[in-house]
């Protein structure tokens, strides 16, 4: 399909969509023009996996190139963007303002929505870096400066004729990290109460996922069970597990980047080990002779090979419909983590192995994770530690 389309600057625009059935996305949509200054013809192209995509793509670009936007301008990514206008962006404030604005977009904003082109950030992009940012524990400052920087950005976009409204301009984010402080005080509440649970909520995802691809619930239960981020999950390398002792030690984690998802250390910056317990031996295994005991292989990946995110696996299972109906509706993908640190504490797992196991820099953190009985019993060990640590209990052991 071909058509062309003038624009007000006299620049023609013209696009065609490519049919290619032998590729994971077969659609490919480009467009062209003669740039009106150098008299260059050029072209730009992206795959997508329907027509529908591919054609929303191009309607895209030419609406905003029928306003006098270059189309190279039109596909930026978010990044780049950024980079080349963020002077414009930041215009008029203080350098005690802008230092923190800049730390927001190189630490959190570019590593999390960089890789989208600037047309295609929307509401529920925004809302799940934020999510994300939370998460990762970041301070309300942190937050509000990592979003005060991308609401300037996308409003230049705006002014550019790129995007029509600011998509970054969200709200109720207050709320969000409420919630988020009210996990952390009380993670055991967010835990599957049993196995059964946890292997009804693994088949249910993949019944409802395209396929019915096994490696979505292969993915669930290990994380439960090892108490992993997705990311860390995603990370996992067959030479990683120990199959004489089961065991793995988590090395690294999968996440967003400015060109896609990568592999890097773990949150903590740490490697650590964590026991692998019967129940999901086999599975283990059978997982190992899939990629032919490849040591650099990855244990788990999508159902074309690719990387696994907890949006990939949000999406690809229909998550939220799932949960919600088994009754779980709050259930997240970051809540398989605290159920598996919830039913190691109790089981009885001392809370210094606990905590070694989760990777958590505070001991404080892990102590959440107790039940209210044993917890107790820790705080009281704590005080009488205080107590007999006190001057005057050091001065009386002195004499």
């Amino acid at each position: 399909m071909n058509d062309t389309m003038k624009m007000p600057v006299g620049v023609s625009v013209s696009s065609d969509i490519e049919h290619r059935p032998d590729r994971a996305t077969p659609f490919r949509a480009r467009v062209r023009w003669v740039d009106p200054v150098t008299k260059k013809r050029q072209s730009k192209s992206e795959a997508f996996a329907d027509e529908d995509e591919a054609e929303s793509w191009i309607s895209r670009i030419k609406r905003v190139a029928a306003q006098g936007v270059d189309p190279n301008t039109a596909t930026m990514k978010l990044a780049d963007y950024g980079d080349e206008n963020m002077d414009l962006a930041l215009r008029g404030l203080e350098s005690k303002t802008t230092d923190p604005y800049l730390a927001g977009w190189r630490k959190r904003v570019t590593p999390t929505l960089g890789h989208l082109p600037v047309s295609m950030i929307t509401n529920g992009a925004v809302d799940r870096a934020v999510h994300a940012w939370i998460a990762d524990e970041c301070s309300r400052s942190t937050v509000k400066n990592s979003i005060a920087v991308l609401v300037r950005v996308m409003e230049q976009a705006v002014r550019d004729g790129i995007i029509d409204r600011n998509p970054a301009r969200v709200t109720g984010w207050q709320h969000e990290y409420k919630r988020a402080e009210d996990e952390l005080d009380d993670p055991r509440s967010l835990a599957l109460p049993d196995w059964i649970t946890l292997s009804t909520l693994a088949d249910a995802l993949v019944a409802r996922s395209s396929g019915q691809y096994r490696g979505w619930g292969d993915v669930v239960l290990f994380a439960a069970c090892t108490a992993a981020r997705i990311g860390e999950v995603s990370g996992c390398r067959v030479r990683d597990i120990d199959r004489d002792e089961w065991t793995w030690t988590v090395r690294r984690q999968t996440t967003t980047s400015p060109g896609g998802l990568i592999d890097k250390g773990t949150k903590g910056k740490r490697a650590r080990t964590v026991p692998l317990i019967e129940d999901i031996r086999e599975m283990v295994e059978r997982r190992i002779a899939l990629v032919d005991r490849e040591p650099d292989a990855r244990l788990f990946t999508g159902p074309r090979g690719g990387r696994i995110t907890t949006a990939v696996l949000r999406d690809a299972t229909y998550w939220d419909e799932v949960v919600a109906k088994l009754g779980l509706e709050h259930l997240r993908r970051h809540d398989l983590r605290h159920t598996g640190l919830t039913w190691m504490a109790d089981a009885g797992v001392p809370v210094h192995h606990l905590r070694k196991i989760a990777g958590h820099g505070s001991l404080t953190t892990t102590q959440r994770y107790l039940h209210p009985d044993r917890q107790s019993v820790t705080d009281a060990g704590e005080l009488l530690t205080n107590h007999l640590r006190s001057p005057r209990n050091v001065a009386l052991r002195a004499v």
